[in-house]
């Protein structure tokens, strides 16, 4: 894709930021330093918006060398989760709906129960974005949801259905935190909510 490792990153998408904060979280994985890879907040929507220039030509990709390099730390296994409701090691965030979390709907994957995972907290990823523009809300806001979690520390896993809106609050996390490297449990509900 013509990118090296020491290239600056700016993704961006057309979601309300779920793609490119997973983006951001696979780059981070794979060892691209976290100060050369960046959201574009509010992404193409609010580039829109604001009239900024857009063009429907194709870019040029020139071929490029690219080193990877797992961070594996940045990722728990569903044994090391359950381990966790044991002893407490970490906190772990939600990213769905409030419904889903509680087991009040259906979850929309096949063959996987409803409910969440014993001992982890809700925070929907949406809650973090302001919908008008698709941007992040201020900062102060933010740390105060996380604050009101009982979140302070370094010391929380992201989780969600399926791994990739857990990289919104991760996204999130980072922008009071700038400490933070995100933890995901990939697997996430769908694997240990499974039948």
């Amino acid at each position: 894709m013509g990118i090296s490792n020491n290239d600056k990153v700016v993704i961006y998408d057309d979601s309300d930021l779920i793609s490119s904060c997973r983006c951001w979280f696979q780059f981070l994985y794979f060892g691209h330093s976290s100060e050369l890879v960046f959201i574009l907040d509010g992404g193409l929507k609010k580039w829109k918006i604001e009239n900024r220039k857009i063009t429907n030509e194709k870019t040029k990709i020139k071929p490029s060398k690219y080193f990877a390099k797992e961070n594996t730390h940045m990722v728990k296994t569903k044994l090391q989760i359950e381990e966790n409701i044991k002893k407490k090691e970490f906190k772990i965030l939600d990213a769905r709906s409030k419904v889903r979390f509680d087991g009040k709907v259906k979850e929309p994957r096949p063959k996987v129960r409803s409910g969440s995972i014993e001992g982890s907290i809700c925070l929907p990823y949406y809650e973090c974005i302001n919908p008008r523009d698709n941007s992040f809300l201020d900062k102060k806001i933010i740390d105060k949801k996380f604050k009101s979690l009982g979140v302070i520390d370094n010391n929380t896993v992201f989780s969600c259905g399926s791994s990739v809106t857990a990289s919104v609050l991760g996204v999130a996390y980072s922008l009071i935190n700038n400490k933070y490297m995100p933890i995901i449990y990939i697997g996430s509900w769908s694997e240990y909510g499974k039948i």
